[in-house]
């Protein structure tokens, strides 16, 4: 099957260019207008037109001017309605046509999330965006909604507010209305219906480089456009390792508070959560991973969602290869470690046998991607490729494969068996028989189809812990401090020289011991002051350690955090450490249900799953 998370007939059709003429209304909530798809024929006699759709009002389906039958399905879960459009006759192989369909979304639509004005920063206007990974550009367009599908893309969109895209502008013209007007974009590399992407909304921009600026609210668009003055740089090492930018602009929007995610990588515009904007640039991994995307993901992209790890595993790796470059090995070591840890917390969420802890899941039930979205296709699929490349030599011999593989694959979708086959060809082409050997001592049938944590001897000594050190005997010593009343031996040195990535694995460490007595925690909130930390990365874990040993002076913070930003990397987990907790279980799902129209609606249907709502 060519793609288990689309209804499309994609066999028989694939889809060219994609233009939108858009209408935004705030008021209801809804975008209206029209999409002309560009569809060519892959088969002879193909008479009908399947499209996916998901909670869309679909008017009219229009071809040379004639309107046709169209039928939309009845719902199949996650997988949203199938839209079968009958064309008047039988079509050959390679026919090209014009189809225009009239629609527009409803209430239900899950790609967009529309804010009131008190949800945003400024407080004066509503706003809006998108997010289509994985499967939600359904709900936005009817499309054919599948990775496998590469195409163009245009649109006009009309609107109150500033309009951005994951396009480049061509212009904006006033559209007659007062205060409206129309703006114009378009999008000339290929790339999937996925990265589809909007925002409307009271925005406003800074250059931060030759191709880049940040678009914001104005209350936060100085301290993003100091946050992220280095994108250039990341951008350019991006381009040392792999091929040259095919993007012409990578620009960024720094979204409202509700934002679920810590980036999505729409090209041209890419999105990043607040979160970030820590004040000490602590985040810019985050950025990098999305810079990261630009070739890993956008330009050479899973064929569907079972292969999710090409994207995100090649991105991880090579956003640790820009991190080695700019900020040195030891520095990329410790992301390794911290990503370890997050791959253990994700298969002991989901279940060392489960399906969704396999680098390649089997999706084929037509199950929702979304809830197999964790660590596993990141990390797991990170440590793949770097014990492939320590099993043929490292980067050396390692690197100018992965420049090959995006050279050779750009702008096309791809299944693990086509980075395997041609991870084998590019091997014996350049290094001949005995490199084939090394690559056959690695089992990559367990690497790929098995469950569970990877197969990896000693995953203590698979890292450098130089900048560990510190943190893990630091964690030692409070451990080891449980029945001892003086804890003189402690002080606000002890964490002064680490950095945002050494104070995590601190206190990840801590997490991973049994809880701490509250004695320990009052203390080491008195010497570290950890309680009233800004930065999202350390407040998160801390409130974490805390709720595992019940400490309730942490449960107002912890309120307070989940209800002022909506990034699941941070509310998922600390609902159900809330909802765990003594006393927390009232406390996590009132806080939730008072609060569940600040969340996104992919966060808040996620979080209903987690408290069991």
């Amino acid at each position: 099957m060519a793609d288990p998370s689309s209804l499309s007939n994609l066999a028989e059709f694939t889809t060219t260019h994609l233009h939108l003429n858009w209408n935004i209304s705030f008021e209801k909530k809804v975008i209206e207008g029209e999409v002309v798809l560009d569809l060519k024929t892959l088969a002879d006699n193909v008479n009908k037109v399947v499209l996916d759709s998901s909670y869309l009002d679909i008017k009219q389906v229009v071809l040379n001017d004639i309107p046709l039958l169209f039928d939309v399905a009845e719902r199949h879960h996650a997988l949203g309605s199938a839209v079968t459009i009958q064309l008047p006759e039988k079509l050959r192989i390679n026919t090209a046509i014009q189809l225009k369909i009239v629609y527009s979304t409803t209430e239900k639509c899950t790609a967009i999330q529309y804010l009131t004005p008190e949800q945003t920063m400024g407080k004066k206007h509503p706003y809006l965006f998108s997010q289509c990974q994985a499967i939600h550009a359904r709900s936005l367009i009817p499309c054919q909604d599948s990775p496998s599908i590469k195409l163009t893309y245009s649109a006009q969109v009309t609107s109150p507010l500033r309009v951005i895209m994951s396009a480049l502008e061509r212009g904006v013209t006033p559209s007659g209305r007062f205060g409206v007007s129309t703006y114009s974009f378009h999008q000339p590399t290929l790339m999937p219906t996925y990265l589809i992407a909007i925002a409307s909304g009271d925005l406003t921009s800074r250059e931060v480089g030759p191709r880049s600026k940040v678009w914001c609210e104005a209350e936060m668009v100085d301290a993003a456009a100091k946050e992220f003055e280095d994108t250039e740089k990341f951008i350019a090492t991006g381009e040392s390792l792999l091929t040259p930018y095919d993007w012409n602009r990578y620009d960024l929007l720094v979204l409202p508070p509700s934002y679920p995610y810590g980036g999505m990588e729409n090209p041209c515009l890419n999105f990043v959560t607040p979160t970030l904007v820590a004040g000490d640039k602590s985040g810019v991994h985050t950025l990098i991973h999305e810079i990261s995307h630009s070739w890993m993901g956008n330009l050479v992209t899973t064929k569907n969602w079972t292969h999710f790890w090409l994207n995100e595993g090649h991105t991880k790796f090579i956003e640790r290869k820009i991190m080695e470059r700019l900020y040195g090995a030891k520095e990329a070591q410790l992301n390794c470690i911290i990503g370890w840890k997050a791959l253990k917390e994700s298969v002991e969420l989901f279940g060392k046998d489960s399906n969704a802890t396999a680098l390649v899941p089997d999706l084929s039930n037509g199950g929702d991607p979304d809830d197999y979205f964790s660590s596993v296709p990141y990390e797991k699929g990170f440590n793949l490729l770097y014990h492939v490349e320590g099993v043929v030599g490292g980067p050396s011999i390692f690197e100018p494969f992965v420049k090959s593989y995006v050279q050779h694959f750009a702008s096309k979708s791809i299944t693990t068996d086509d980075w395997k086959r041609y991870l084998y060809e590019y091997m014996e082409k350049e290094h001949g028989q005995p490199m084939i050997d090394k690559l056959n001592s690695i089992d990559f049938a367990a690497w790929l189809y098995s469950p569970g944590m990877p197969p990896i001897e000693n995953p203590d000594t698979l890292f450098d812990a130089t900048l560990a050190q510190a943190c893990y005997s630091l964690a030692k010593s409070w451990d080891n401090s449980r029945e001892n009343p003086d804890l003189s031996k402690f002080s606000p040195k002890d964490m002064e020289n680490f950095t945002t990535a050494q104070k995590s694995v601190f206190l990840e460490k801590l997490s991973d011991l049994p809880s701490l007595p509250h004695r320990l925690l009052d203390a080491m909130n008195g010497y570290y002051q950890l309680t009233s930390v800004r930065n999202s990365e350390i407040r998160f874990r801390w409130q974490m350690v805390c709720l595992k040993a019940n400490y309730k002076p942490i449960y107002p913070h912890v309120v307070a955090f989940v209800t002022e930003q909506g990034r699941m990397k941070y509310v998922r987990p600390l609902y159900r450490q809330l909802n765990m907790a003594a006393d927390g279980a009232d406390l996590a799902k009132s806080t939730f249900l008072e609060h569940k129209a600040f969340y996104h609606p992919i966060a808040a249907q996620l979080i209903v799953k987690d408290l069991g709502l």
